[in-house]
């Protein structure tokens, strides 16, 4: 049974991996496993409120995970036991997933020093806010979707072409022509 964590919290951009989640949620044999700092409600920027399975404290004792999908949002708090599970992830070389503002979470723990990346949060958005920019800018790539090695990262308004590339690193695809008409299914195109 294939496990993929997604980390959930308050004022999250649920829409950014809804889509991803029914998409993997399609495959044979795959369960997705919501995690949160605690196990209370969480509610996420659509006024949806969400349950989490677990925490994240006990999503990293678990051995058998095979990805983490981690949404932006407004209220992005970096916890240590987040930079724990992510690194973790990394290190047992599974798939680790963010969208929009969540690659801030993979550059605090440290992995983007590594990986080609996209985010919607650009340098700018740190110099105007006052905040010190995390990111190896280095290795920023201005596209939609940066997949490099088991890290896929995606522009916000990606969520479509970020749940493909999903899809596609777990096999779910026959070739490249199956992979474009499926993305194109969800454009309505």
């Amino acid at each position: 049974m294939r496990k993929i964590l997604c980390f959930i919290y308050n004022n999250m951009a649920d829409f950014e991996i809804t889509l991803s989640c029914d998409m993997l949620g399609c495959l044979e044999e795959t369960k997705i496993i919501s995690v949160a700092y605690e196990r209370g409600t969480v509610g996420g920027l659509s006024q949806l409120k969400y349950t989490p399975d677990m925490t994240v404290r006990e999503a990293i004792k678990l051995d058998d995970i095979d990805g983490l999908i981690i949404p932006g949002g407004f209220e992005r708090n970096c916890k240590e036991e987040l930079i724990e599970l992510i690194q973790k992830v990394d290190r047992d070389k599974k798939l680790i997933c963010a969208i929009c503002a969540a690659p801030e979470y993979l550059a605090k723990a440290g992995i983007l020093d590594n990986h080609l990346y996209t985010t919607t949060l650009d340098h700018s958005y740190f110099v105007e806010n006052g905040i010190e920019d995390c990111f190896p800018r280095k290795n920023y790539l201005e596209e939609k979707v940066v997949i490099h090695e088991n890290i896929i990262t995606a522009k916000g308004k990606s969520f479509i072409d970020f749940g493909v590339e999903i899809l596609d690193y777990f096999n779910a695809f026959d070739n490249a022509d199956e992979k474009e008409m499926y993305a194109r299914s969800y454009k309505g195109e």
